[in-house]
């Protein structure tokens, strides 16, 4: 969608409501290509128009990529009248492009969450035909065996009678408090935890490190986000 309104554009990417931009382009504030805006029904190519507001250059695209590391106590929703969500996290520029979080991660849990506002691309990421590996650290009460892997290989039973399809478990250390990675590819409410009560054990830690070829940024601290890469952004959509 490379060509649209000149007060579409600047009221998506959250310089105001389209009332406040029509009064910005009558008080002279945008320029394309140089020129003084005096339309605000203004047609323009966001591929090759420049477009300054205020002396700064606004860079547009349709589709937002944004990596979060979500903490705990903050929830996988794009509103809520009581708890903090993930789009709470992100500033009102890209809250105006009504960017939703791919999927759910428990309030508890912690760890990467996409967010973007490009339907497709969510769609085909949480399509279990897809096979999208997410890839999760957890610390489990219990001891973690070997028929543990065998059972979340052949698909966990769960309390509901639903057989989740077969997932991968990497035991990293077994005691008191087991030390595991969960690979799984499709995403019920608190299946990780679910599947790990059906084999007797209890989930008492949750992050979530890769989505597909996404890995989670290091260096980003619980609440922190960052945008995609081109590179990142390539390989997940060649992963689908």
């Amino acid at each position: 969608m490379a060509k649209m309104r000149i007060d579409k554009l600047l009221s998506n990417i959250g310089i105001g409501t389209r009332k406040e931009v029509k009064k910005f382009i009558k008080e002279g504030l945008v320029l394309v290509n140089g020129n003084i805006v005096k339309d605000a029904g203004l047609i323009i190519n966001t591929e090759i128009d420049e477009i300054l507001f205020d002396g700064k250059k606004l860079n547009y695209k349709e589709f937002i990529y944004i990596m979060i590391n979500k903490p705990k106590g903050v929830i996988s929703a794009t509103s809520d009248p009581i708890e903090k969500t993930v789009i709470d996290l992100l500033p009102q520029e890209l809250k105006a492009r009504n960017p939703f979080p791919v999927g759910r991660l428990d309030k508890d849990a912690e760890g990467l969450i996409l967010i973007t506002n490009d339907g497709n691309l969510a769609h085909k990421l949480l399509s279990p035909k897809k096979n999208v590996i997410k890839k999760y650290y957890a610390e489990i009460l219990g001891f973690v065996n070997e028929s543990d892997i065998k059972a979340f290989i052949e698909g966990i039973v769960l309390e509901d009678g639903y057989k989740t399809l077969p997932a991968n478990l990497e035991i990293l250390s077994s005691s008191d408090v087991s030390k595991v990675y969960v690979y799984i590819r499709e995403g019920k409410y608190h299946q990780i935890k679910r599947m790990f009560e059906s084999v007797g054990k209890k989930v008492i830690y949750l992050k979530r490190l890769a989505m597909g070829s996404l890995t989670l940024d290091e260096n980003l601290k619980p609440g922190e986000w960052r945008g995609l890469s081109e590179e990142e952004l390539s390989l997940l959509k060649k992963s689908i």
